[in-house]
């Protein structure tokens, strides 16, 4: 029989695709309100692998991706979907825009092995949480590099994604370091 553990905690993530920088400037600051301050944010990318959202979002869309502390429980991931689908709600009710969802807020997390994202849309990889909210692990971790799955979104296989996530990892490895000496110290 395996030792139950508590899972570390995670680094809480957000990809944030618009084609408003005043929808890109409030989604930070809303953020911070909430508590999840910047750590470390990607290059802003064109979102144009896909015409995916086109429809409902517009042309021209872009891309950052952002990484916030303090590091999280893993299990608060529903919470956090459920937050940014209703900030979403807030951009769109709050200014007038002539698309559908001029804002998409994709939450997530990072840790040192995986690169997990949070969704309204059921799956066969997707592992349902709770509130209609499921999980994927987009990325994994293995042999020194991020691995794609046959899901991996096209957006998450870029260079500045790619660029990012190698960032952040070191970033969340560096929080780790700190907690142990600090813990060390304590003793």
């Amino acid at each position: 029989m395996g030792v139950v553990r508590m899972p570390e905690s995670v680094m809480p993530l957000c990809a944030i695709t618009t084609r408003y920088d005043d929808a890109l400037d409030w989604s930070v600051e809303t953020f911070a309100a909430a508590g999840f301050q910047v750590r470390l944010k990607s290059e802003l990318f064109a979102f144009d692998m896909t015409n995916y959202y086109q429809a409902e979002m517009g042309n021209d869309l872009k891309k950052q991706i952002f990484a916030f502390e303090p590091l999280r429980d893993p299990q608060q991931l529903a919470d956090w979907k459920l937050l940014t689908n209703q900030w979403e709600l807030d951009f769109k009710a709050q200014n007038s825009y002539p698309e559908d969802r001029p804002l998409n807020l994709d939450s997530g997390y990072l840790t040192l092995a995986k690169f997990v994202l949070a969704t309204t849309k059921d799956r066969d990889h997707r592992l349902y949480l709770r509130d209609g909210i499921f999980a994927e692990v987009t990325m994994s971790f293995t042999g020194g590099s991020w691995k794609m799955h046959p899901w991996t979104y096209p957006d998450y296989q870029t260079e500045p994604a790619m660029n990012f996530l190698n960032a952040a990892r070191e970033e969340l490895k560096a929080l780790f370091k700190e907690a142990r000496r600090a813990e060390a110290e304590k003793r």
